[in-house]
């Protein structure tokens, strides 16, 4: 996930200020993700985040992530794996997943809503969800999503649904 991260960061760099065309810089800032594996490096954690140059411009630019889903506490790769089963949230896998990944059954049951009504609803999805044919069916987001992605293995699979997903790790574009 990090290379990943490492070469949509690299095509932000080259593209420059979206403002004022200058030169950017690297501003990077550290993050305290959870959901992930224990001993995370500090380049794993590491958000990438770009400043121009330009005096008087300045802006700031962060490039799309699929580690992070923009502010969320958790790693990208948490809030996708977290629900991708068919089911409700029994007492059960409530208390497996947050064993394994310290989650809650309240942000459980926001990520559900974020994945089956808001990302729906959303600008980006309104734009990219017409293009599945058939249409995924948003009562079981974020499987249905998974399946649409042919891969030669899962961790592949879920490496292209969180790159797919990257533009809404960035809440302006650029």
């Amino acid at each position: 996930m990090l290379r990943i991260d490492e070469d949509l960061a690299e095509k932000a760099r080259a593209g420059g200020c979206g403002l004022c065309g200058g030169v950017v810089h690297r501003a990077d800032y550290p993050r305290k993700p959870r959901g992930g594996p224990a001993g995370l490096s500090d380049d794993e954690t590491l958000c990438f985040s770009f400043c121009c140059a330009r005096e008087g411009c300045r802006s700031r630019k962060k490039p799309p992530s699929v580690r992070f889903l923009g502010r969320r506490v958790y790693l990208g790769m948490a809030v996708l794996l977290a629900l991708a089963f068919e089911g409700p949230l029994s007492i059960r896998r409530v208390a497996r997943l947050r064993e394994r990944l310290g989650v809650g059954e309240r942000t459980l049951r926001r990520w559900r809503v974020w994945w089956r009504e808001l990302l729906v609803r959303s600008p980006f999805w309104k734009e990219v969800g017409a293009g599945f044919v058939p249409p995924l069916e948003s009562s079981r987001l974020p499987v249905s999503l998974l399946e649409c992605f042919p891969a030669t293995d899962e961790r592949a699979r879920v490496a292209q649904v969180l790159r797919f997903l990257s533009p809404l790790s960035v809440t302006e574009a650029f």
